[in-house]
């Protein structure tokens, strides 16, 4: 049975505000951010900046790896040569926490996205304290009034020194997010009406748009041939998750993805 687009994003809100609820991001430390510019990095970037993503589960597609050590995972990633990490912080189907974002913070020195159904300022506060560089939001939960006032979200992030990525997945959302004040936006290459990814939904929504913020493409990237093709669709980075989770040797995947360029 397909589940539909709406019920998806409905259970991921509620997921959302049961983890507000319980206290997940409730966070007592206040860890420092990365000092390195992630635009300027993509920007001067010599070869495919990435964004690996720390997750060990997924709506689409449960469990993607045993629950593991995240700060050696995320060593490996940096020895990769990522050029950021995206770590989940959210717990329920996504198996994430803030403790995981907390510990790899602690142990790099690049820039960190707070992967979240971001709705609520809390999950802001959240991200600050955590050290967070950026921190994401999804432009369909707002075009579906599911959550209220983007750009509210949107500015007090900047007022409080973070940075947002604002995620579309189809051409009327990318246009909706380039009309707001986030600093990059993201492409998701995943239909979540019925889970399945195309990555020419990158190539559909560039060909047709004018922008001028950076773009990142996300979602399905699992090879080098998947690079040079979004790189030519004008992506200016590649967030990755699943299929470096996946693998058993994380660093010489992160390492061969990044060479494509």
């Amino acid at each position: 049975m397909v589940i539909r687009l709406e019920k998806i994003l409905e259970k991921l809100v509620s997921n959302s505000k049961k983890a507000i609820d319980d206290g997940v991001y409730d966070i007592n430390e206040t860890l420092s951010k990365s000092e390195i510019d992630l635009e300027k990095a993509i920007i001067q970037s010599q070869h495919a900046p990435l964004i690996t993503e720390v997750k060990f589960s997924s709506p689409a597609l449960g469990n993607i790896r045993k629950m593991s050590d995240p700060i050696d995972i995320a060593l490996k990633m940096v020895g990769g040569g990522a050029t950021a990490l995206s770590v989940l912080t959210q717990p329920y189907l996504f198996h994430g926490s803030p403790e995981f974002f907390m510990k790899i913070r602690n142990a790099v020195k690049i820039p960190m996205l707070m992967k979240d159904i971001i709705i609520d300022k809390i999950q802001i506060d959240a991200a600050k304290n955590m050290g967070g560089d950026y921190f994401l939001l999804i432009q369909s939960l707002f075009d579906k009034k599911m959550v209220p006032d983007m750009e509210e979200l949107i500015d007090y992030g900047h007022e409080n020194g973070l940075k947002v990525i604002v995620e579309a997945h189809t051409l009327e959302e990318f246009d909706n997010a380039s009309n707001t004040n986030a600093d990059i936006i993201g492409i998701n290459n995943r239909n979540l009406d019925t889970l399945k990814i195309d990555l020419n939904t990158t190539r559909h929504i560039l060909e047709k748009s004018d922008y001028s913020k950076i773009v990142i493409s996300e979602s399905g990237i699992e090879t080098r041939e998947d690079i040079r093709f979004l790189h030519k669709c004008g992506a200016d980075a590649y967030l990755v998750g699943s299929s470096i989770m996946q693998t058993d040797d994380i660093q010489a995947t992160v390492q061969n993805l990044v060479n494509a360029i």
